[in-house]
Order: structure tokens, then sequence, then C-alpha cells
């Protein structure tokens, strides 16, 4: 099938493209820059130019594609609220564009906000509105009632890999560095999923080749990984003690990570591994940790 990537210059992008021309599709990527447009016709796929405040762009997208996948996403933590707002009216147009049609759309959520219920998070807990990443989530699963193959994939707060540059884990490796320590907030036992950029990526195509209508799927190779631990593998790379704050602390050490760390996200994925036969096969978290290239490379 035509598929159009929003996002698909970025981290998780740009491997969920190469697992599509992998597997015979055509790529159609949303590029808002020059040098994602050059990229991605290195890759293989053609380009549409625009972003995500572009509706018209998004909609003539959508409207020339066999399937979307929507991965772009404003990571702007210090303005939450602007981001969620602007990634719902991208869900809005591209979901209205295909209203009807059959095609099938992959939204992009995360576990993290599944740490509100205090237990262990599962594809069928439905959050409340109120929160626009979980608004956009709601949407997606909606349009399945209404002509849309639509499915949205929770991804862990930590999808890890060779590439990446810009995620929760570079940044924590940052901190330590800057403090001089590695942190964990209490006794460190709240737990994070995770999962490698490659599963990631063909989870992706999993979803768009055969996603039920309406499903909500979890990108979650590893269940939960105590915090603790993901500070103790760091603080051995970088050969810093390793130590726990007070909550009161956490502010003023992790800065706008102050609130994340201290989730406890339990996460099943069993019913997405059911649907799509999806089995995570990628190097766990603390693997990929000791293998050294988060330290080694270009941060």
């Amino acid at each position: 099938m035509k598929v159009f990537v929003t996002g698909a210059s970025g981290y998780i992008g740009s491997v969920v493209v190469h697992e599509l021309l992998g597997a015979g599709h055509q790529v159609v990527g949303l590029a808002r820059s020059d040098a994602s447009a050059v990229a991605l016709t290195a890759a293989g796929a053609a380009v549409h130019r625009g972003d995500l405040k572009d509706l018209d762009s998004l909609r003539s997208g959508a409207l020339a594609a066999d399937g979307v996948i929507h991965l772009a996403y404003i990571h702007d933590f210090l303005d939450i609220a602007s981001a969620g707002a602007i990634d719902f009216r991208a869900v809005e147009t591209i979901t209205a564009a295909l209203e009807g049609s059959g095609k099938p759309f992959v939204g992009t959520s995360g576990t993290l906000i599944l740490g509100l219920l205090g237990r262990l998070g599962t594809e069928e807990d439905v959050l409340p509105e109120g929160h626009r990443r979980v608004d956009s989530e709601n949407l997606t699963v909606s349009m399945g009632q209404r002509g849309v193959r639509s499915s949205v994939i929770r991804l862990a707060p930590t999808v890890h890999g060779d590439d990446d540059k810009h995620g929760f884990l570079v940044s924590l490796i940052e901190i330590a560095r800057a403090k001089g320590v590695s942190a964990y907030v209490g006794d460190g036992s709240n737990r994070w999923p995770a999962v490698h950029q490659s599963d990631a990526a063909r989870l992706f195509r999993l979803a768009v080749e055969s996603a039920p209508a309406g499903s909500r799927l979890h990108g979650a190779g590893e269940q939960g990984i105590p915090f603790r631990d993901i500070a103790a593998a760091i603080g051995r790379q970088l050969k810093l003690p390793v130590v726990s704050i007070t909550p009161e602390e956490a502010g003023a050490h992790f800065t706008w990570l102050a609130n994340f760390v201290v989730v406890d996200n339990p996460t099943s994925s069993a019913l997405t591994r059911q649907r799509l036969g999806w089995q995570p096969e990628g190097t766990g978290l603390i693997a990929d940790i000791e293998q050294g290239h988060y330290f080694t490379n270009e941060l």
C-alpha cells in the first residue's frame, strides 16, 4: 500500500520508513525542511512538504494515500498544552479525510499517562478526556466507528536504540553528567516499560497492515524496569555514584523530567502480541545501555 507517514525523518519514523519499504510498501513522508526531504529521498521514500500546523497539507497527504501513520509530535515539555492542541488538530484533520474510506490510520500516544492507574496498564484501559494526548488517542479510537481502520500505539517512555539522540534516556544521561551523580527518587522501585526502536518500527508496520478498527496497542517490549536499575546502569557507564534523592529534591535535580521519573508505569503488551503476532526481538534496555553507544555517540 501507499503509506503517508508524518514524522518520517525522525528517530522512530526513519526506521518505520525502512520497515515499510522493506515489506514492499510505498512511502510518502511529510517533510517540513529541506534536510528532511533529502533524508527521505535518500531512504527511497517520496516527499510531501508540510508540517503539523499545515492542515491543508495533512489533508491532501491523507487523501492521496492508502493509509496513514502519524508519528510527528512537537515535544515541547515546557508547553505541553500547545503541543497537544496542535497534535489533536492534526489527528482531527487526517482522520476526517479518511472517514468512510476503510483505510488504516495509526496514531501515536504514550504509556506514561497510564501511571495514573496505580496498577499494570493494559490495552483495554481507557483514560478520561482532558489531556490533549489522551484526547487525540480517544478520537483516533472513535474513528473505528466512522469507517476508518484506526488504531493507536502507546509507546513506552524509552524507545531505545543506536540512533537515539533526544529521548528520555539521553536526557537522563546528560543530567547525570551535569550533576556528577546518577539519581533515582526514593527507593527507585517505580517501573518504566521500554521498547527497542526496531521492535517499535515493526509494530507500526503490523498496525497499518492489520490492526483491528478502534484498537489500542502497546509498544512495550519490556513490561517494567525499576528506575533504580536504569540509574544504576547509567552510573556504571559514566563511573558515577548512584544515589537516592528525596521527592523534594527531584525538581532541582531532574528539572523538566521531575514529574516523569517518579511515575510507576508497568505496562502489558499481551493483547498487542496476541492481536498482531508482534514478538519483540531487540536488545533490552539495560543491555542496550551497557553496550556503551549512548556514551560514545555525539549527544
